[in-house]
């Protein structure tokens, strides 16, 4: 329910070439099923001409009621197509989660 709200909102506002939103609760120290960590890849010509800081403001803002009820974690990987492509279309991996009892 999360990741659909997630997704839908990140579509609709960036329009985005690709999107990846990737709930990654599992590598975490949470009950199983939980929603509560995610990584999202976006691919967007709303990026161009601006720092990473505005890109990653720009999601947050998006996703501001998510953030502050549903996200404990999120990953934010913001990209232009250009940017993309020079990526190989492949964003990092995250690291997994060292604190809790994992």
């Amino acid at each position: 329910m999360v990741h659909e709200a997630i997704e839908a909102k990140l579509s609709d506002y960036f329009e985005p070439a690709h999107l990846e939103v990737i709930n990654e609760s599992y590598m975490h120290n949470v009950p199983e099923g939980s929603e509560s960590h995610f990584k999202v890849i976006i691919v967007s010509e709303k990026f161009a001409g601006q720092r990473l800081i505005g890109r990653h403001r720009q999601v947050n803002q998006v996703l501001a009621d998510e953030l502050a009820n549903h996200i404990h974690a999120l990953s934010i990987h913001t990209y232009t197509i250009d940017e993309w492509n020079k990526q190989n279309q492949v964003a990092p991996d995250s690291p997994m989660c060292l604190g809790g009892s994992k």
